[in-house]
């Protein structure tokens, strides 16, 4: 596999995928910069804090160079792209407000850290480093709720779509996002979704946008609010409650381990196909739903979990999720989940 040549931004560093992007690439020797204020603890309370994973970053390497700064503020952002300038040969941008829950207390905050500041790291790429490969991880909730319209059928433990229908190998890009509920926290990420698309459109930059489904990793901070699989297997260890909302607990969301987000992302970077967009999770290769995630995490543990059924779901929630990814892997036939 070819080596980035050039220094790597990474945004959201100490998240999950960030710091699975900033080991990858300290791998290959690159020069990494990573953009991170633990705004997740700001978020999600201290004990969602990516302090420990920035501070084992740091102590990694000393090809790592960590910025305490906000992706909102320009100025800032300007400065460290200006720095490195043409030498930066790929931005990984992850940081946002992730939480769909979340964005509703306070939108205006969610809407200026995911759409604001991708507009500012968007303009200090084309700005500094026109030349490098951009990658924005977007999210599946920027299609709302229009999931939740296909002909479902229910089976003993989970939702699921009929072999014979368009979607059963999952859900193409090809759907529409628009007339749908796809709460605030979709609405902001849809606009740095379009956005991040016409970078690459308009300006030709190497933009790549990925829509994932559940992420997931030994990196993540998992919060009540945002982690599925992370707080689940938490809360099955620590034996603190769970609720799930709705669904008879049968919602279905296709998994995909960081890792294997990363190793797409180093496809697209060797190969960048400007203003692309990809939906990309587990797929049929890996997916469950809560029952099941709760089966297995019950015999990891060897204990029942205490669990609560909230029958009121969550609100422009999914009830099945699993990702088509025919699209990616046409592009990038070499890429596989493992």
């Amino acid at each position: 596999m070819p080596k980035v040549s050039g220094v790597v931004v990474v945004t959201g560093s100490g998240g999950l995928v960030g710091a699975e992007a900033v080991r990858h690439y300290l791998g290959q020797g690159a020069r990494v910069i990573g953009i991170d204020n633990n705004m997740r603890a700001t978020f999600f309370g201290e004990a969602a804090s990516t302090e420990w994973q920035t501070k084992a970053l740091c102590e990694l390497s000393d090809q790592y160079d960590h910025r305490t700064a906000d992706i909102r503020d320009s100025e800032a952002i300007d400065a460290i792209f200006q720095e490195y300038s043409s030498d930066i040969a790929l931005v990984v941008h992850t940081a946002a407000q992730p939480s769909h829950d979340w964005a509703a207390k306070d939108p205006i905050m969610d809407f200026t850290v995911n759409a604001n500041g991708t507009s500012v790291l968007l303009e200090a790429t084309r700005r500094f480093a026109p030349a490098a490969t951009f990658i924005f991880t977007s999210t599946n909730k920027v299609y709302g709720d229009s999931p939740n319209r296909l002909p479902l059928v229910e089976l003993e433990t989970r939702w699921e779509i009929a072999d014979d229908h368009a979607y059963a190998s999952g859900i193409p890009e090809t759907m529409s996002i628009d007339q749908t509920k796809h709460s605030l926290f979709g609405a902001s990420k849809v606009a740095a979704d379009i956005l991040a698309q016409e970078y690459g459109r308009y300006f030709g930059l190497n933009v790549g946008v990925f829509r994932g489904g559940c992420l997931t990793g030994p990196g993540h901070s998992g919060t009540r609010l945002h982690g599925f699989l992370s707080y689940l297997m938490r809360c099955a260890v620590t034996g603190d409650p769970y609720t799930i909302f709705g669904y008879e607990g049968k919602q279905v969301r296709d998994n995909i381990h960081s890792r294997d987000l990363i190793s797409a992302f180093d496809a697209f970077r060797q190969n960048p196909k400007a203003g692309s967009v990809y939906n990309m999770g587990g797929g049929r290769f890996s997916n469950c739903s809560m029952k099941e995630a709760i089966t297995r995490c019950e015999a990891i543990t060897g204990k029942s979990m205490d669990i609560t059924y909230d029958p009121i779901a969550r609100d422009g929630d999914h009830v099945w999720w699993i990702s088509d990814l025919s699209r990616f892997q046409s592009d990038f036939p070499e890429w596989k989940l493992t």
